[in-house]
């Protein structure tokens, strides 16, 4: 395959994207010494990205359409800038290959492949065709032009379920659903056309037959244009959730060097045959027999890179523009040598229990380690800043955390260690659920890991981790303390309280404690209520039938994991000491609980507190009397679980609904979620309709229970 594209030295870089990504290719740009162009959305106007570059320039609305997504507005932002270059990162553009054309045809050097290539492997069903005609093993499927229900029901009983339907023109998860029956297939024809149509502008589908407990790895290619193709070995992103990648790694525990060398080869052809040029990944379905299937192939950088630079020292942001400027590749495929074990977890701004619902929301704590903390072999990459927000138009992740060791076990600790003292509060995120999947025995094994490790080690959706009772206390005391008078060293003074006690409700889960903080003496200096012997004994009662706090030592996995039957309501009583701020802001809290010195990191909301304590982030709610928490109980009210668009209403007020059945479908950063019935009843109110927006917590609608 002949491939035209602008290849030339060039002097000053546009980053056509935002967030972390646009940092970390800015980091590079400037290193290199070429001028650097920011774009950014009027969302985005005071952005980390905005502030790294030379110059920045405004596109458009906060919708991507109209910035991050609108191809004029970003060739004019690079004329105006001076930018002769452009550099689209991930997502957005990235494998436009409308958008490359344009770049060439502007004059400007696009900093990824051709146009023909993206077009070659932008659509799944072309690609397979392709690579098949190279030699390239493929998973048995349906690829036709033929896009009716009839002939996919035809077609998935031929290949045999259970059956993966695909949107053929792009990844990421989206438009992805697993079908094992064939009465299931229209619905989920349905539904991936809709989110197909949604992210991708096309709702043409594929049918793969689905391999059972398969791992998912890939292998790094980088090309130059004088016909020299490597790989920089594989990554295993086996650990994902919706079909998104959670955590990656480098080497993938399953694949020896004989494997390796099979795949990369198979890669390496099937890239110089189409006259590949630049940074791309295959990906591929590993089986239990060590057969692999190609899935697809991404044009451009992946989110998982830093892996592979961590066990190469290569920066693949450094070769890309190399490439782009002519640069020949200096190293033969022996010269490559892959050096310890890198891993990698991407911090997401979701709601775990809710089912990985993507949050928006203010950042009112980002603390994450520093290389003080952690050693020099954590890399965080980041665009998050304490007092912004994560903004409902883009993707929910927000952070990546990689740690690099001599062996994978050196590399796991300590990225679990790190992910322990990654302080975020404000909103939810999987932090703590990357903290256990990290934790847990068969990752930790390895070989044993597979795509379906999410639902069979964490379950689906994963339990809400329960607060221990010294988190609990703690919470209390977060919820007083600001109240209560501080030295000029930052004591906290308990005396302040007199004879009398500060009382209060919490809740968080479901689950609801009533607490008391009185002064007592101090056990190490009795009868001082003031000053640094200050000392506070905290009781919580854990209210309702089945609420409670954990049993364990804090920090353990009894303390820190939803138990499986419900707990008795009981009183738990807790004497904190030594209660002193680390800070003149007064966000962080240093005491001793029980004879155990203990830090935790705080913020106070509009309606209760958060806190960070022994390596997890925990949201309370302070309603006035727990009667409040237990307004919404059994009424039927069916709440927006996140801010999203109405994407369709299946009801109207008066109809019975069975329990389960589905009621509305919202739509958030291209993701469908769908809203069913919580029992049988009636539809007394409807409060929405197709085409609106919801704000998280909104009322949809009302069911009243059927009265049998």
């Amino acid at each position: 395959m002949r491939v035209n594209k602008n290849i030339r030295p060039f002097h000053t870089v546009l980053v056509a994207n935002r967030g972390e990504i646009a940092l970390r290719v800015l980091r590079t740009v400037r290193r290199l010494g070429y001028g650097s162009v920011a774009v950014y959305s009027e969302a985005d106007r005071d952005s980390p990205h905005v502030q790294a570059a030379d110059r920045a320039v405004c596109i458009g609305p906060a919708a991507p359409a109209q910035s991050y997504l609108n191809i004029e507005a970003i060739l004019q932002a690079a004329r105006l800038a001076g930018a002769d270059a452009i550099h689209p990162g991930y997502g957005f553009l990235s494998e436009n290959d409308a958008f490359a054309d344009a770049v060439d045809a502007a004059g400007l050097v696009f900093i990824g492949p051709s146009g023909a290539n993206i077009r070659a492997m932008g659509n799944k069903a072309g690609a397979k065709r392709l690579m098949q005609g190279w030699g390239m093993p493929c998973i048995p499927g349906y690829e036709g032009q033929d896009q009716s229900d009839e002939v996919f029901v035809r077609e998935a009983a031929r290949i045999g379920f259970p059956i993966m339907c695909k949107a053929a023109a792009g990844g990421g998860g989206r438009g992805m659903r697993r079908v094992d029956t064939p009465d299931a297939l229209p619905q989920a024809l349905a539904s991936a056309r809709s989110e197909a149509r949604t992210a991708f502008g096309s709702d043409e589908l594929i049918l793969e037959r689905a391999v059972i407990q398969p791992r998912h790895v890939e292998i790094q290619l980088l090309a130059d244009s004088h016909g020299h193709v490597v790989h920089l070995g594989e990554r295993d992103c086996s650990v994902q959730r919706r079909h998104q990648k959670l955590i990656e790694e480098a080497p993938s525990p399953a694949v020896n060097a004989e494997l390796r060398a099979r795949m990369g080869q198979v890669a390496v052809d099937s890239a110089r045959a189409m006259g590949y040029i630049g940074v791309g990944t295959m990906e591929f379905l590993l089986d239990t027999d060590g057969q692999f299937y190609f899935m697809e192939m991404n044009t451009r950088l992946q989110v998982e890179h830093a892996v592979t630079e961590a066990i190469t020292g290569l920066d693949l942001v450094e070769w890309q523009l190399r490439v782009a400027s002519g640069e020949a590749l200096p190293w033969q495929q022996a010269d490559i040598p892959l050096q310890g074990h890198a891993i990698e977890v991407r911090l997401t701004a979701e709601d775990v229990p809710a089912g990985f619902l993507p949050q928006t929301g203010p950042v009112l704590r980002w603390r994450p380690p520093t290389p003080q903390d952690t050693g020099h072999d954590v890399r965080i990459d980041s665009a998050l800043r304490e007092g912004g927000q994560v903004s409902p138009h883009y993707d929910s992740m927000v952070a990546k955390i990689v740690a690099h060791g001599k062996d994978r076990e050196e590399a796991r600790r300590k990225l679990l260690a790190a992910m322990r003292q990654c302080v975020l509060l404000g909103l939810p995120s999987n932090q703590g659920f990357l903290a256990d999947c990290l934790a847990d025995a068969v990752f930790m094994q390895g070989v044993g890991v597979h795509t379906g490790f999410v639902a069979e080690r964490m379950g689906l959706p994963p339990a809400a981790p329960v607060p221990s009772a010294r988190a609990v206390a703690l919470a209390a005391l977060a919820a007083q303390v600001h109240s209560l008078p501080t030295s000029d060293h930052g004591h906290v003074h308990a005396g302040a309280l007199g004879q009398g006690q500060a009382q209060g409700f919490l809740t968080s889960g479901g689950r609801r404690w009533r607490y008391r903080i009185h002064p007592t003496s101090c056990p190490s200096a009795p009868n001082q209520g003031t000053g640094p012997n200050a000392a506070w004994e905290v009781q919580c009662t854990a209210l309702g039938m089945d609420v409670g706090v954990g049993v364990g030592a804090p920090g353990s996995a009894s303390a820190a994991i939803s138990a499986t039957t419900s707990l008795t309501p009981n009183t738990h009583t807790t004497t904190l000491t030594h209660v002193h701020w680390q800070d003149a802001a007064h966000t962080e809290l240093a005491l001793e609980c029980e004879g155990l010195r203990e830090q935790i990191c705080m913020a106070r909301t509009d309606n209760g507190v958060q806190l960070f304590h022994q390596g997890r982030a925990w949201a309370f709610e302070c309603p006035t009397a727990h009667g409040q928490a237990e307004q919404a109980a059994g009424s039927g009210a069916v709440l927006a679980p996140l801010t999203a668009r109405v994407l369709q209403v299946m009801v109207t007020p008066g109809k019975t609904v069975q329990a389960g059945e589905r009621l509305l479908v919202l739509e958030a950063m291209k993701m469908e979620h769908t809203l069913t019935a919580p029992f049988t009843g009636v539809v007394r109110e409807l409060s929405v309709q197709a085409g609106g927006q919801a704000l998280k917590g909104a009322l949809l609608l009302q069911i009243e229970a059927e009265i049998t």
